[in-house]
């Protein structure tokens, strides 16, 4: 490829593609993860990972490089100007790094900016906030519903803008949110199913059940676990909140320990967080709709950054499989095209 070609200005990772291959370009990305490390000759380099709101892409950067001390003085969740050319690798993109500067506060400032970087869910926070208002709402049993709504009245700021996962599920702002609505639709879609569930039970504990991440995660623009996140966890954090509030509410004895059970016991297993195994019909119930949700959310994330040209996904850990992102054939009925036929 020449090298005087134009430089190509992305304002969205997503728009990249391996027609594009060696091609300079320049885009604004935040930085979501930035860890030193050691290579085996004792020099020092960065594993990096750099996005917008349609995506991101993972490189290396040894302390040779022009980049390196850009992205140093950034740190992580800054942003940062990049020229670099487009590469592919193994089917995803790895862009090969060149000149790189922070973005000052002026720069930062600018309309549209922080809005292109920051992904958020397809569906408008502020009616998925209402929607999740009035989930509170339809929970009959006053002091379970007193002790949900006292959660909220403690995080319920905090909760609007948190993501679900640092990289998992709902990574984005807002993906709390998004998650927590998803299942309580979930709920109430399949509660008719199972007459053996509580379902005050069942709804309260869905709308508490991850409310710890608002205290596990932080960060503006690229997500980090808290001290406390760290040192207790969501499955402890959310325990302690429901705890509290249901004493405050009053809340009966057995209906609080069974809350709590919930909350303990949503991750499913052991070995994925959670404190002890479901051992209640709410508490299966909860843990089996949070982790279709988790999944789902999974799928809907790579389908809607899937590239037109990629029939695959990158692998999704959660799902340990790359997802195919081409859509079913719109082929008519065998019916239908007998009747054409004849």
């Amino acid at each position: 490829m020449p090298d005087d070609i134009p430089l190509l200005i992305v304002r969205d990772l997503k728009s990249l593609d391996v027609a594009d291959n060696g091609r300079p370009f320049a885009s604004v990305l935040v930085i979501k993860k930035l860890a030193a490390k050691t290579a085996s000759n004792g020099n020092t380099f960065y594993s990096v990972e750099l996005g917008d709101r349609t995506g991101s892409f993972s490189c290396t950067v040894f302390n040779d490089s022009a980049a390196f001390e850009a992205l140093k003085s950034a740190g992580e969740g800054g942003v940062v100007r990049i020229e670099a050319k487009v590469d592919f690798y193994q089917g995803r993109l790895s862009p090969r790094l060149g000149k790189t500067s922070a973005l000052s506060e002026e720069e930062l400032s600018a309309p549209g900016v922080l809005d292109n970087l920051v992904e958020t869910p397809p569906e408008d926070p502020v009616a998925l906030w209402t929607e999740f208002q009035a989930f509170i709402e339809a929970i009959a049993h006053d002091e379970l519903r007193m002790t949900v709504r006292g959660v909220f009245e403690e995080i319920g700021e905090t909760f609007r803008w948190s993501p679900a996962a640092v990289a998992m599920h709902h990574a984005y702002r807002h993906g709390l949110l998004e998650h927590t609505v998803h299942m309580a639709r979930a709920c109430k879609a399949l509660l008719p199913l199972y007459s053996e569930v509580d379902a005050d039970l069942a709804l309260a504990g869905i709308l508490l059940h991850d409310t710890g991440k608002a205290i596990e995660y932080e960060g503006t623009l690229a997500t980090k676990r808290s001290r406390r996140g760290i040192l207790q966890g969501h499955v402890v954090l959310g325990y302690q909140l429901a705890r509290k509030h249901g004493i405050k509410a009053r809340l009966d004895s057995e209906r609080l320990e069974r809350l709590e059970h919930i909350v303990l016991s949503h991750q499913g297993e052991p070995e994925w967080g959670a404190a002890v195994y479901a051992a209640t019909p709410e508490a299966v119930f909860v843990s089996m709709i949070d982790n279709l949700d988790a999944k789902m959310g999974m799928v809907q994330r790579a389908l809607r950054q899937a590239g037109d040209d990629n029939e695959f996904s990158e692998r999704l850990p959660g799902l340990s499989s790359p997802l195919l992102t081409r859509k079913v054939p719109q082929v008519p009925p065998a019916a239908a095209q007998l009747k054409v036929e004849g």
